[in-house]
């Protein structure tokens, strides 16, 4: 059961309107599925998007975010919940142990950490939850590119390519989530 889904994606909006959009869809969509946000905490760009949209549908939005960021006055006020941290090591922890699964919007280099890290774990065994991207306007098409040619050369396995879920629709990313079954056998078999 899908209780709570954190959201990586950027601090910032990027340079198309689809991206805010479909993060505004997403809020929403997990909202009304009564299926709770954990995310970094910010109210600026993708992150503040997402979290406006769910909390404007009664939905429930957990921050948490580094003291650091905090102080430049980035931690969004209006949450269910938000968790002050004094890392970023400790923010992917705390957001990975309140979860259920882990979608990635577009972003940069943060949120490229977040989605990798989180899929490597899952890679080894540290959990069983579902690692998506949502891939809005193509903007990860590089990066499935990238993940192909690991599999091509040698560096990563089949089974694990198929365990990141991409899909451009949030709603059939979500049935992605329900539907997953992690991979039974061990990452270095």
């Amino acid at each position: 059961m899908i209780r709570r889904i954190c959201i990586f994606c950027g601090s910032r909006f990027g340079n198309k309107p689809d991206y805010k959009e479909a993060a505004e869809a997403l809020g929403e969509l997990l909202a009304k599925e009564n299926i709770g946000v954990v995310y970094g905490g910010a109210s600026v760009g993708l992150m503040g998007t997402v979290a406006d949209a769910c909390l404007a549908n009664g939905g429930e939005v957990i921050g948490v975010i580094p003291q650091k960021l905090a102080d430049r006055e980035l931690a969004h006020t209006g949450l269910t919940e938000q968790y002050f941290v004094s890392t970023m090591h400790e923010r992917k922890g705390k957001m990975a142990d309140m979860s259920d699964g882990f979608i990635s919007l577009p972003g940069g280099s943060g949120t490229m950490d977040e989605l990798f890290e989180t899929w490597t774990w899952e890679q080894l065994g540290f959990h069983q939850k579902p690692c998506g991207i949502l891939n809005i306007a193509g903007y990860y098409d590089p990066l499935v590119e990238m993940v192909d040619h690991m599999v091509k050369e040698g560096f990563l396995q089949e089974k694990y390519q198929d365990t990141l879920l991409v899909e451009s629709n949030p709603g059939r990313l979500l049935e992605k989530f329900r539907q997953y079954e992690p991979p039974t056998a061990k990452w270095h078999d």
